[in-house]
C-alpha cells in the first residue's frame, strides 16, 4: 500500500488533485497570479525569446550551424568534449539566455549532430541568463548598483565555464553512441577536414539535405517558435500559480523560516532565506528578493549569482519540456545547476576584492 502511494505517478496525481483543491479555495489570488505570469510572458519572455527561436530554426535549415560546427570543432572538442556545433549553441545560449541553449541542443539532437552525453554536457553549460537581464534588470533595475554588473557577470558566466570543464568527465564510462556528427561517426572518430573551405562545404551539404525552400523554411520556423512559446508561457503561468498557492497556505513562510533557522545555525543570516526560497522557484522574483535581503551588498550579490545560476524550477521545467523527446536526462542538468549556483556564489566572494564595487 505504502509503495503504491510513493510511486511517482501516484504522487503526481495526488499533487495535481491538491493543487485543484487549493485553486478552488483561493480563486481570486489564483486569477491574479495567472495574469501576472501571463504578463511576464507577453511583455518580457515573448519578445526576448521568440526571435531567437525562429532564428535558430533558420540557421539550422540554412546550414549555418554546420558551418560553425566544422570551424569550431578543433576548439570545442578538446576543451568541453562537445562537437563544434556546440560552439554555436554556447554563443547563442550566453547571448539570449535560458532556455535557448536547451532548444538548440534538442535541435542538434534531432539532426543527429550530438549523442546523449554530449547533449547533456552542452545543456549544462549553456543554461545561463542573458546579459540584458543580468545587467539591466538585476544590476540596474533591482540593485540600483551598475557597478556590480561586471562582478555578477564574471561569477555567473565564469561559473558556467567551470561547470563545462567539470562536465568533461560526464559520460566517460560510455564510449561514443550511434549518432553521426558533422561528417564522422562517433565511435569511428574519423577526422574531419578543417578550414573555411571545409566549413562552407558542410554548410552547402546541410542545405541540400534539408531541401526546403526558404518560404517553407521560415514558415516552419515561425510555427515551431510559436509552439515553443506557448509551452514556455504555460509553464511560467503554472509556476506563478503554484508560488501564490504556497504563499496563501503559509507553506512558503514555513519553508523560509526553516531555511532561516538552518542558515542561523550555520553562522549565516536568516535574512537570506527569502531570496533562496523565491529563487528556488523563479529567477526574476528570486533576483529581486536578493536585492532586498537585509545583508551587506556582497552577500546580496552572492545570493543573486546563486539565483541566476540555479535558474529556478520554472526554467528547469522549460528545459525538461524541450528535452523530453530526446534521450537526454534531467538528472545531469539538475546536478549541474546545483554546482553552478554554488560556484557562482563562491566566485562573488573570491572576485569581490578585485572587480567588486568600491
Amino acid at each position: 500500500m505504502l509503495r503504491s502511494l510513493l510511486h511517482p505517478s501516484t504522487l503526481t496525481a495526488l499533487i495535481a488533485a491538491l493543487l485543484m483543491l487549493l485553486m478552488a479555495l483561493f480563486p481570486a489570488p489564483v486569477l491574479e497570479s495567472s495574469l501576472k505570469g501571463l504578463s511576464i510572458w507577453w511583455e518580457v519572455l515573448f519578445p526576448a525569446l521568440f526571435p531567437f527561436f525562429v532564428l535558430s530554426e533558420l540557421m539550422l535549415g540554412l546550414g549555418i550551424v554546420h558551418f560553425a560546427g566544422r570551424l569550431l570543432d578543433p576548439f570545442m572538442r578538446p576543451i568541453f568534449r562537445i562537437p563544434g556545433s556546440g560552439g554555436f549553441v554556447l554563443a547563442m545560449g550566453f547571448l539570449s539566455g535560458y532556455p535557448v541553449g536547451a532548444r538548440l541542443t534538442s535541435q542538434l539532437w534531432d539532426q543527429r549532430l550530438i549523442n546523449r552525453d554530449e547533449g547533456e554536457r552542452l545543456v549544462a553549460i549553456t543554461t545561463t541568463s542573458d546579459p540584458i537581464f543580468l545587467i539591466g534588470a538585476v544590476s540596474v533595475g533591482f540593485f540600483h548598483h551598475p557597478a556590480i554588473a561586471p562582478l555578477l557577470a564574471a561569477a555567473h558566466y565564469g561559473g558556467s565555464i567551470i561547470v563545462g570543464l567539470l562536465m568533461r568527465f560526464h559520460g566517460l564510462r560510455h564510449t561514443g553512441g550511434d549518432t553521426v556528427q558533422e561528417g564522422r561517426k562517433t565511435q569511428g572518430r574519423t577526422r574531419n577536414p578543417r578550414g573555411l573551405a571545409s566549413a562552407l562545404k558542410a554548410m552547402h551539404e546541410a542545405r541540400l539535405l534539408d531541401g526546403r525552400p526558404f518560404s517553407i523554411l521560415i514558415r516552419d520556423a515561425i510555427q515551431s517558435g510559436l509552439k515553443l512559446m506557448v509551452v514556455v508561457g504555460g509553464l511560467v503561468v503554472l509556476f506563478s500559480v503554484i508560488m501564490e498557492l504556497l504563499r496563501q497556505t503559509g507553506g512558503l513562510v514555513i519553508l523560509e523560516q526553516l531555511l532561516g533557522m538552518l542558515f542561523q545555525a550555520l553562522g549565516g543570516s536568516p535574512a537570506s532565506a527569502g531570496a533562496i526560497m523565491n529563487g528556488l522557484f523563479e529567477v526574476t522574483l528570486g533576483a529581486k528578493t536578493s536585492s532586498e535581503a537585509g545583508v551587506p551588498l556582497m552577500h546580496q550579490t552572492a545570493l543573486a549569482a546563486w539565483v541566476l545560476s540555479w535558474a529556478g524550477l520554472s526554467v528547469h521545467a522549460q528545459v525538461a519540456s524541450l528535452l523530453s523527446h530526446t534521450g537526454m536526462r534531467y538528472r545531469p542538468f539538475l546536478i549541474a545547476r546545483f554546482i553552478h549556483g554554488l560556484l557562482a556564489a563562491a566566485l562573488v566572494y573570491v572576485l569581490w576584492g578585485w572587480i567588486g564595487p568600491v
